[in-house]
């Protein structure tokens, strides 16, 4: 693991990351954020973030604001980059900004030519998990996920998947149902292949209609997303929450869209949402 750079944030320190990954085969990069009690040596509580298309592992820290909240909490925040990336790894064919480099869409690819590297829900929920908390003070027992957009169906369905894992789960404007949507299809048909009984695996909307364990979770979205209807089918994932009886903190905004000025916007609350439940008397669902 390899320290690429560091800066003193609210009194932690946000750092930057490379390291040889095993399960994506190629050097991947990720991003932390420590508050002052982990530089002092405290175990910690964290946050893992998901970035959305076309981002990496910096966007999130310099682009959301939330260091400060985590630093008065006392929160650590691991943001992944989005894709494997390097060498001899894969990018569309187009290079078009929905597929490949900058959109691994959290999942375990198995067709060709993506399966040898774009293994991003084995690296983000094992391999980078044993890499923090190897190196890291960070309490593996009081860990919680979210992200925005890509990086939002990431965090509903790895949060869905892994309840004994997390601790709670929050989304900014996610793509909810990716079976329907031309992101999601593009990418699943891609990845995974043709066969869409393998997709729901990765559907947050199939997948909480089916879920047991019911994870706090909290989702907001600007009512100005340009992609509200067309990708995100948040309606989808509402109605199959309410059909399971599983109650989902829906927040909708007025006037906001799709970019960070709407994620930083209200990052502290959703920081707040996960401070709930991020300590060890905390009782979850």
């Amino acid at each position: 693991m390899e320290l690429l750079s560091s800066h003193k944030s609210f009194g932690g320190e946000t750092r930057f990351y490379k390291h040889a990954s095993l399960v994506c085969q190629c050097n991947m990069r990720f991003s932390v954020f420590l508050p002052p009690a982990a530089l002092e040596g405290q175990r910690v509580p964290a946050i893992y973030w998901l970035s959305g298309l076309t981002c990496n592992e910096q966007n999130f820290m310099q682009k959301a604001g939330a260091q400060r909240v985590a630093a008065q909490l006392g929160l650590a925040i691991i943001a992944p980059d989005t894709s494997p990336r390097g060498e001899g790894v894969p990018d569309a064919p187009d290079e078009s900004y929905d597929l490949g480099l900058g959109a691994g869409f959290y999942l375990d690819a198995i067709s060709e030519p993506w399966a040898k590297h774009y293994q991003m829900s084995t690296y983000v929920i094992e391999e980078l998990p044993q890499l923090i908390h190897s190196n890291f003070p960070i309490d593996p027992d009081l860990i919680a996920i979210s992200g925005h957009s890509m990086g939002g169906h990431g965090a509903l369905t790895l949060g869905l998947k892994n309840p004994k894992m997390f601790r709670s789960i929050s989304a900014f404007s996610p793509i909810c149902a990716p079976s329907l949507g031309p992101w999601g299809q593009k990418a699943f048909s891609n990845y995974l292949g043709s066969d869409q009984s393998l997709w729901a695996n990765y559907d947050a909307t199939i997948l909480i209609a089916q879920a047991q364990q019911k994870t706090p979770i909290r989702i907001d979205v600007g009512l100005k997303d340009e992609y509200l209807e067309t990708e995100l089918m948040i309606d989808n994932f509402l109605e199959a929450a309410k059909n399971n009886d599983y109650a989902v903190g829906y927040h909708a905004h007025e006037g906001y869209d799709h970019t960070y000025y709407f994620v930083s916007s209200f990052i502290e609350d959703q920081i707040l949402f996960h401070a709930k439940y991020l300590q060890k008397e905390a009782v979850t669902q």
